[in-house]
């Protein structure tokens, strides 16, 4: 199965990512999609997409390894997030054709444990779809993990190739 979710803009802050009617939380796809639209928001502003972030996490708020990690892998590469919406390539720098158009599937495997979904994202950038696992709490799914920020074809103002 796949679902797609169409944004006119992204969230920049917890209180507009609240308004989201996404932010329901109540399938693993809506949350896989808010993930990305949170992790937009890093190169602007860590904090606010950090604060996204630990909303969509629930209970378990981000680590600091984990807050690490975001800063390692968006350092300078703030494209990659963007790269799962639809119309993001390397040759246009991955912007993303208007409205904000994210697909999210699921796979044989997605629901081998209880409680737990781990779905796949395609990056325009990359040749395999990424993972990312939710977890159930209550009738709510929460951001578990993701890996989705491995590194991807570099856009084509950064590739001297290109």
């Amino acid at each position: 199965m796949e679902r797609t979710f169409v944004f006119e803009n992204l969230p920049e802050s917890p209180a507009e990512l609240h308004k989201l009617p996404e932010f329901a939380l109540t399938d693993p796809f809506m949350t896989a999609a808010l993930t990305v639209a949170a992790l937009c928001r890093y190169e602007a502003d860590p904090a606010a997409s950090i604060a996204m972030l630990n909303e969509l996490k629930g209970p378990r708020p981000l680590s600091p390894f984990e807050i690490q990690f975001l800063r390692d892998r968006l350092a300078g590469k703030g494209y990659k997030p963007y790269s799962f919406f639809l119309g993001a390539t390397p040759e246009n720098n991955y912007t993303p054709t208007r409205p904000y158009t994210i697909t999210v599937r699921d796979d044989p495997y997605s629901y081998q444990n209880e409680g737990y979904a781990r779905l796949q994202l395609q990056s325009f950038g990359a040749d395999n779809p990424r993972p990312i696992t939710l977890r159930r709490k209550g009738d709510q799914w929460m951001l578990w993990e993701q890996m989705l920020l491995a590194d991807i074809r570099t856009p084509a103002k950064d590739d001297p190739w290109a």
